[in-house]
């Protein structure tokens, strides 16, 4: 229990972080949001809680294919939100075309044979 509440904890620490230094500096919370910090904790806690590291070597190659169609999200949203569409239109639209593109790259990649 307390080792869940330390995953947490830590991983919501970070969030909040990102958020506050985003109030300061957009360019330096980028820089800290950009990083794999997520796939890192994960890996991390992965290899704490025992998994081999076949399964870990797994997730970091899917995490890699899986990256491609999020960088959809992040240009589509900035350009809606500068063409004047409201922010939860914007985020909303973002979200869904990236939905969309992720579908299409697990389709790609279980055509590669990569993942489950």
């Amino acid at each position: 229990m307390v080792y869940y509440l330390l995953k947490t904890l830590v991983s919501a620490i970070l969030i909040v972080c990102i958020a506050e230094f985003a109030k300061r500096s957009s360019a330096f919370a980028a820089l800290i949001a950009s990083l794999p910090v997520t796939s890192l904790l994960a890996f991390i806690w992965l290899r704490i809680d025992g998994i081999e590291t076949e399964k870990i070597a797994n997730l970091s190659e899917q995490i890699f294919w899986l990256v491609i169609p999020s960088l959809v999200f992040f240009p589509l949203f900035a350009i809606l939100l500068r063409m004047g569409i409201q922010f939860w239109l914007s985020l909303s639209a973002g979200a869904a075309v990236t939905a969309a593109v992720y579908f299409a790259m697990l389709m790609f990649m279980r055509r590669l044979g990569i993942g489950a």
